[in-house]
C-alpha cells in the first residue's frame, strides 16, 4: 500500500491513537528510498531499514506487509499482507493493466483492510479484528536456526556486494534465498543488488510464475473485502 494511502488514513483517524510507521526495506540504502518518501510528504514516521532488521525481528518476508501493535506494545495482528492480494498476477506485462474484475478484487481487499484498521483504531481491543495473544502466537512463524542462518547469509551478502566483492556477495545472497525460499524480500533485494532490477523485472515474474496456480504470492488475511 503506497504512502499517500497511509497519510490519508492517518489524517482521517487523527482523533484516535492510530499511528502508521512505514519502513522501506531497500538494500541500496537511504538514497534509493528517499525520493518516494519525500514525494509523499508523510507527517508520520517513515523509516529506511537498509539491513532488514525490522523484517528479521517480525518475520516479514514480503511487501506490502504490516503488523498491528497496540499502545501497550502488544502485537494485535502478526505480519500479514497490508490490503493486497494476488490479483496483480493477472496483469498484462506489456502495459501493466490489470483486468477490471481483478482490479475490483484488489480494491475490495484494500477497502476491507482499511475498514478493519478503522474499526481497530476506534474500538481497540474490543475490535473483532484484534486477535488474542494465543491467536497471534499461533499465526507467527517460529524463528528457527535456519531462519537465523538465512538472515546472516543475507547480511553478509549485502555487505560483500556493497564492498565490491560481488562474486562472494552473490554466493551468500543465493544461500540466503535457498535457506528461506518464502522470503520475497530476499529475492527482490538480491536481484536489485546483483542486476539493479526493479520489482517488475523478468526474474521477479519468472519466480511468480514458478509458484503455479496453487500457491500464493501474498496470502490474503482473514479480513473480508469491502464493496465499492
Amino acid at each position: 500500500m503506497d504512502l499517500p494511502v497511509w497519510q490519508g488514513l492517518y489524517t482521517e483517524l487523527a482523533d484516535t491513537n492510530f499511528l502508521p510507521i512505514t519502513v522501506a526495506f531497500d538494500s541500496r540504502g537511504p538514497e534509493a528510498a528517499r525520493p518516494w518518501i519525500e514525494a509523499a510528504k508523510p507527517t508520520y514516521p517513515s523509516l529506511i531499514d537498509q539491513h532488514h532488521v525490522v523484517a528479521e525481528l517480525y518475520g516479514m518476508v514480503n511487501v506490502p506487509i504490516a503488523v498491528w501493535i497496540d499502545e501497550d506494545g502488544r502485537i494485535v495482528r502478526p505480519p500479514e499482507p497490508a490490503g493486497s492480494n494476488d490479483a496483480f498476477r493477472a496483469m498484462d506485462r506489456t502495459n501493466f493493466n490489470i483486468p477490471a474484475d481483478k482490479l475490483a478484487e484488489l480494491q475490495g481487499t484494500r477497502r476491507g483492510y482499511l475498514d478493519a484498521l478503522r474499526d481497530w483504531a476506534g474500538k481497540g481491543s474490543a475490535s473483532r479484528f484484534a486477535l488474542s495473544e494465543s491467536e497471534v502466537l499461533a499465526r507467527m512463524e517460529p524463528y528457527t536456526d535456519t531462519v537465523a542462518l538465512a538472515h546472516l547469509n543475507f547480511r553478509l551478502g549485502e555487505h560483500l556486494y556493497r564492498s565490491g566483492e560481488t562474486v562472494a556477495g552473490e554466493r551468500y545472497l543465493n544461500e540466503a534465498k535457498r535457506l528461506r525460499p518464502e522470503s520475497w524480500a530476499f529475492k527482490r533485494q538480491a536481484w536489485n543488488l546483483e542486476h539493479e532490477l526493479k520489482a517488475g523485472g523478468p526474474e521477479f515474474w519468472n519466480a511468480v510464475d514458478a509458484l503455479g496456480a496453487d500457491k500464493y504470492y501474498a496470502a490474503v488475511p482473514d479480513i473480508p473485502s469491502a464493496p465499492a
